[in-house]
């Protein structure tokens, strides 16, 4: 019989350490709990208020099929416009057409901030009202966005009240029309201060009370344009304090590429979402965010894909490239500002999902059969392979067939994985 393994330490002080770490477990479990583990849009799209209807997101969409037959009619035009090999150009450019006719518009925000702008009090809120019933109404014909909802004017004193009473006449309407949807979405713009966002909170809490609602039903996204958001006037970064601020209803951090570089005095020209003034400010909210489930959504371009062929091409290459460089970035979200720009988010989306398919999904079979080979993966690469699979089968660059062909797991199987 093998003698027990010898120990040194008595139990009763292994069991004080834990006594004494309890409150840091605690804290760690509340701060940090972890991916939500539920599926994210690829984008975001902003339409003003006044412009907003039961037919945009199809809209959108018509109008993003027509500029992919007009300038990329198949794959053989999209391979050359966007320098995909021939194989996976054929396979991005029928998914993407197959994904404008289906489901153009994953995230819509109907916007009543900078899009809309200073209207009459009696127009903004009858604007408030129309945009909840038509969401209702859409949300019952099972034609609607996974994502929808608004972007109210700021926190700051001058549209404070205004702000407040938008969200206040969109929230109830959508209540006395049956519901909140379940992909109600809210962002609070132009953040400055905790204080902003902790105000937010509390809003969206007394409004649940008010309203007999679960509390937490609430969430709202935080988006960052101001250089305050990111360094404080004590030199910290303020984006943790932000997170923290919002007491668990931090859905994500959305980068404002133009308010955030002009506020750095970056020259129009040069307000782009590649700059170097982005970027420190997307390392900051990157790291910030990490393991505290709130998620992360990059700016847009405002070159346009409009005009003559070359206009077009030269637009789309520029969209293309930037969304390419943003998910290698792992940032998987970002705005789109016009329907011909949903051509190249989706082929920039499912080329980056096809193109690592048949490597990602070797390496996790392998990490789940404890194969050996040149590449020694660790649980938490597990999780990354696995979630990088599982964001190809939410938006539809990859089928479930595909990944179950070369993996031999489940959907279930990759939930656990990434840790879902």
């Amino acid at each position: 019989m093998p003698q027990p393994a010898g120990t040194t330490l008595a139990d009763a002080y292994v069991a004080g350490i834990g006594a004494s770490l309890a409150a840091t477990d605690a804290e760690l479990a509340r701060r940090y709990p972890g991916d939500p583990g539920t599926r994210q849009p690829v984008h975001t799209v902003y339409v003003p208020a006044d412009a907003f209807t039961a037919g945009t997101a199809r809209e959108w969409g018509d109008r993003a099929l027509a500029a992919l037959d007009e300038h990329a009619p198949d794959a053989a035009a999209l391979a050359s416009v966007l320098g995909l090999p021939g194989a996976l150009a054929a396979e991005v450019h029928d998914r993407v057409r197959d994904k404008l006719r289906r489901e153009p518009v994953e995230d819509l925000r109907i916007d009543f901030e900078d899009g809309y702008g200073a209207r009459p009090d009696a127009e903004e809120d009858a604007a408030a009202v129309a945009a909840a019933h038509t969401v209702t109404a859409l949300t019952a014909e099972g034609g609607a966005p996974p994502w929808i909802g608004i972007r109210m004017k700021c926190m700051e004193a001058a549209v404070r009240d205004r702000g407040i009473r938008t969200l206040d006449l969109f929230l109830t309407a959508l209540l006395d029309g049956g519901g909140l949807p379940d992909g109600l979405a809210l962002t609070l713009p132009k953040v400055t201060f905790p204080a902003q966002v902790a105000a937010m909170a509390a809003l969206c809490g007394q409004f649940e009370q008010a309203a007999g609602l679960p509390d937490g039903r609430i969430g709202f996204e935080i988006q960052i344009e101001t250089t305050q958001a990111i360094l404080g006037p004590d030199g910290a970064a303020t984006v943790p304090r932000l997170i923290d601020a919002a007491a668990g209803r931090a859905t994500s951090l959305h980068y404002g590429t133009f308010d955030y570089s002009a506020a750095c005095g970056v020259s129009a020209a040069h307000q782009a979402p590649d700059h170097p003034a982005a970027d420190h400010a997307k390392a900051v909210m990157q790291v910030a965010a990490a393991g505290t489930g709130v998620r992360l959504c990059d700016g847009s371009t405002n070159v346009l894909p409009v005009g003559p062929a070359q206009a077009v091409h030269d637009a789309w290459r520029l969209h293309y490239g930037l969304v390419r460089r943003s998910l290698a970035r792992a940032y998987y979200q970002g705005w789109d500002m016009h329907p011909a720009q949903l051509p190249t988010r989706y082929a920039a989306v499912y080329a980056f999902c096809r193109e690592g398919l048949d490597t990602a999904s070797a390496r996790l079979a392998g990490y789940v059969a404890r194969t050996a080979g040149a590449v020694l993966d660790e649980p938490a690469t597990a999780r990354a392979l696995s979630g990088y699979l599982l964001r190809g089968l939410d938006c539809g660059a990859v089928d479930p067939a595909e990944v179950a062909e070369r993996t031999g797991l489940t959907r279930a199987e990759l939930d656990a994985l990434a840790g879902r």
